[in-house]
């Protein structure tokens, strides 16, 4: 069945861009709602904005969304996943500025105050996306496809040239809180380089080495080293589990990764939804439900940081 909070969780701090101030408040919502945002300090107009595939709009390094009337939020991909990891499916997320709080640069703050506030089974089904013909998208050498699973599985592989990342790939089924337990305190990373680079142009201003792993070459300049010796492709199954969460509902199926990101994500769910052969909408009985991500979750399911 369908999910929400019990009670409202709150979170403050900053931006990862903007480096501003901000603070936001998840608050339960009834069945069917979704998930939304809404943009307290936008006084004119419509504050709301879906968190839906079709509401994303171009950007550099995070995904944003939008509403008709132009008003945004980024970098909502961390929450994104703690919900669907958690199995929530409906809530408001009311926040104060243009960009979600980055904590620690992972999803472990936010999976962590949805647990202890307690998830309410609601009376409406949940409603899977059910892959049923493989469907792919490339951008030179990155590659994001889906196709069809019985469970909701997660492969990703990267390859970068710095030593302390090199290649890294791994495969989950995310059944059952496997996000939970394996990847939800993985943290945002980046080269030295593309923070100089960054900050440059006027992004990452509110980035440190508390809340995302920096790499140069063979060292990693963040502080007490990994959680995990493949935290980066860890973070980025994080992050594209955020990006999938926002199909409006759980998928059944395998995506793959190759190099992909925020931006390939998405237009692999539009180029999904433009193919009706390739999909259909399934009410979830007691066993499909059972293999959602987030079903049968306990707060001592979250991991201890290191």
């Amino acid at each position: 069945m369908q999910s929400t909070l019990k009670s409202a969780a709150k979170f403050t701090g900053v931006g990862l861009h903007s480096g501003e101030p901000v603070r936001m408040v998840v608050k339960p919502a009834s069945a069917d709602y979704g998930i939304w945002f809404r943009r307290v300090d936008v006084t004119s107009g419509d504050a709301l904005i879906p968190a839906r595939w079709d509401a994303v709009v171009p950007s550099r390094l995070c995904t944003l969304i939008a509403n008709p009337s132009g008003v945004t939020v980024s970098t909502i991909e961390h929450v994104m996943a703690a919900l669907a990891g958690c199995g929530i499916h409906n809530a408001l997320i009311e926040i104060d500025g243009p960009e979600v709080p980055i904590l620690d640069g992972s999803s472990v703050p936010f999976v962590e105050a949805f647990l202890a506030r307690g998830i309410r089974e609601q009376a409406e089904p949940v409603r899977a996306i059910r892959i049923l013909e493989p469907v792919e998208v490339r951008e030179g050498e990155a590659v994001a496809r889906l196709e069809p699973a019985d469970d909701f599985e997660i492969d990703f592989s990267i390859d970068f040239a710095e030593a302390a990342i090199g290649r890294q790939e791994k495969s989950l089924n995310m059944s059952n809180g496997a996000f939970v337990r394996e990847l939800c305190d993985s943290r945002t990373f980046c080269r030295q380089a593309d923070v100089d680079a960054m900050r440059a142009n006027g992004l990452a201003l509110g980035g440190t080495f508390e809340n995302a792993v920096v790499f140069e070459g063979d060292r990693i300049l963040s502080p007490g080293g990994l959680r995990h010796a493949d935290e980066p492709v860890r973070h980025k199954m994080l992050d594209a589990l955020g990006d999938l969460s926002l199909a409006g509902g759980p998928i059944i199926g395998r995506y793959t990764g190759i190099r992909a990101g925020h931006a390939l994500t998405n237009r692999l769910l539009r180029t999904l939804f433009a193919r009706r052969d390739a999909f259909r909408l399934v009410d979830c009985g007691l066993m499909a439900g059972c293999k959602l991500p987030g079903v049968g979750v306990h707060r001592s399911d979250v991991p201890a940081l290191r």
